[in-house]
Parts: C-alpha cells; sequence; structure tokens
C-alpha cells in the first residue's frame, strides 16, 4: 500500500468485528393514553432503567414501561383529555379507540304516543241529495246567465219564416245572428241582416242592405240604381223579379233602405220605408240548418 493511498484504515481502528448486544424485542401493545405515567407514579415507583444498558438508550420508556408493568398498563383507567387525543394509529382530535369485539349499545328511542283514530262520519242522504241539487242549481244559473250575456251582446239564434229572401233563405232556415258585428261597426251595403219591423217593433225581419245613408236609390222597371249605379244582382232569379219603378229617394242620416231577394214576393223599405239603425239587430253570420244547405255568410 503506498504512502499517498487514502483510503487506508487508520491504525487506531482493529480490523476484528464487534459484536453488538442483541436489542431486547418489542412488545406489541395498544396506544397508551398521555396519563399513563402519571397513574403509574401515583400507584408506585417506576423501575428505573440501567442507564449503562444500551437498550435504554434505544428504546423509549414508554416501551420499557409497557414491558416492566403488562397487565397493569392495560387496566388503567382512561383519562384521555379529548380535546387533545391519544397516541396510536388514531388521528387527533379526541376520538377513542373500541376494543375489538365490543359493541356499543344502541341508544333508546321514546315511541311516540299514537293518535287516536277519529271515526270519518259520513255524510247521510239527504245531505249528499241536497248538496247535489245545489250544485245543479248552481251551474243552470251560471249557463243562463252567461246565455243571456251571449244573446244580448253576442250572438242570436233565429228562424226565418215565409219566402221573401228567397233562394237565398228558404223558410224555417235556422241562422246565427252576429249581433257584435254591428255594436263595433256599421252595417254595409250586400249585408244580410236581422231588423226590427219598424212599423212593428215586436217583429223581426231579414233583409239585404241595399243603400245606406246619404245614397241615392231608383228603381226602373225591377232595376236598382244606386247613386245612378246599377247595382248587380245575380242572386235575384229571374222568376223573382219584380217591374215596379221607384224614386228617386235619398236615404236619411242615420238610416238604411233594405229590400228583399225575392223582389215580387218581399215587404221591405219599398213599402214602409227607410230603417233606423238602431232597429238593426245583427249580421245573418251563418245558416247552420239545414246541415247540406250550411252555409256562412
Amino acid at each position: 500500500m503506498s504512502d499517498k493511498d487514502d483510503s487506508r484504515v487508520p491504525p487506531s481502528f482493529s480490523d476484528d468485528p464487534v459484536l453488538l448486544p442483541a436489542p431486547e424485542p418489542l412488545v406489541p401493545a395498544e396506544p397508551l393514553p398521555l396519563n399513563t405515567f402519571a397513574e403509574t407514579r401515583a400507584s408506585g415507583p417506576l423501575l428505573q432503567p440501567d442507564p449503562d444498558s444500551p437498550a435504554a438508550a434505544a428504546e423509549p420508556s414508554w416501551r420499557r414501561l409497557l414491558a416492566a408493568h403488562p397487565e397493569e398498563g392495560r387496566t388503567l383507567p382512561l383519562l384521555t383529555d379529548t380535546t387533545i387525543g391519544s397516541l396510536g394509529d388514531e388521528p387527533m382530535g379526541g376520538a377513542l379507540r373500541e376494543e375489538p369485539g365490543t359493541e356499543r349499545p344502541a341508544p333508546e328511542t321514546v315511541p311516540e304516543p299514537a293518535q287516536p283514530l277519529v271515526p270519518r262520519q259520513q255524510p247521510s242522504v239527504a245531505s249528499r241529495v241536497g248538496e247535489e241539487l245545489f250544485a245543479w242549481l248552481k251551474t243552470l244559473a251560471s249557463a243562463a246567465v252567461y246565455a243571456t250575456l251571449i244573446v244580448t251582446f253576442g250572438f242570436q239564434v233565429a228562424r226565418v219564416e215565409g219566402q221573401s229572401m228567397a233562394p237565398t233563405l228558404a223558410d224555417q232556415d235556422r241562422l246565427i245572428v252576429n249581433k257584435l258585428a254591428y255594436r263595433i261597426g256599421t252595417p254595409q251595403v250586400g249585408d244580410i241582416v236581422m231588423l226590427y219591423y219598424p212599423l212593428n217593433p215586436d217583429k223581426s225581419f231579414v233583409k239585404r242592405v241595399i243603400a245606406e245613408e246619404g245614397d241615392q236609390i231608383r228603381i226602373v222597371d225591377g232595376r236598382v240604381y244606386r247613386n245612378d249605379v246599377l247595382i248587380p244582382d245575380d242572386y235575384v232569379p229571374t222568376e223573382f223579379r219584380s217591374h215596379d219603378d221607384y224614386g228617386p229617394q235619398v236615404v236619411p242620416q242615420g238610416y238604411y233602405f233594405v229590400m228583399g231577394d225575392h223582389r215580387n214576393n218581399s215587404s221591405d223599405s219599398r213599402h214602409w220605408g227607410f230603417v233606423p239603425k238602431k232597429y238593426i239587430i245583427g249580421k245573418v253570420q251563418l245558416r247552420w240548418w239545414p246541415i247540406p244547405h250550411a252555409l256562412v255568410f
């Protein structure tokens, strides 16, 4: 070995192997509470370890204590402060470890007092009949109110009597009259209207509006001129035409001139004059009977 070799062993160390004392076996034990030493010290003197022993420096004091007093350490009461915790594998926070195989008793539950059953009173037959009768009367009253409102302000069912509007309308045809149309608007030339008979308002007629207020009306040989313009009347068959003369006349303000489509078999403004607007009930909107001849006007 050269003088410059740094790996040489200093002469003060021996090459012989050194025999170390075998460590004492560790005694498995459960976690020891922090106050175990205080309880043990109060019950008796602790065994003082040999300071010269190699195991004294290698092993913690609590392990030696458990090895010296195995039974006493297991029976010590648990005075653990739950605000600090305990030693062992459990996390800090005050949770105590339970012995394996021990069962915690279930908390006692106090049963709630049973509610007394109140027998349901069955209504009598007279009471049920009275309720049903009252419900029917209320339904009929509501229907009557709705029907009154509809007939007064909305629509009305009418029936044709006679042939004055043939062939457009026949005897016994059923009609729906729109009364709301002339509450928000005015009759127009060509409308089929339902009106009160000016000479007897208790009666009602169905006629066609020929001229409105301010118009000049004239009839020559059954041909009707409005403001000197011939009114097209293709809806009047030849056999239904008349051959009379009328006018000329100017329709006053607030009045209308009406005629039936059956010109030679109609009582209209040619005979009893103009019709005031307030006597016009509404516009004939629909013929719903007979169903095969249903028509919207």
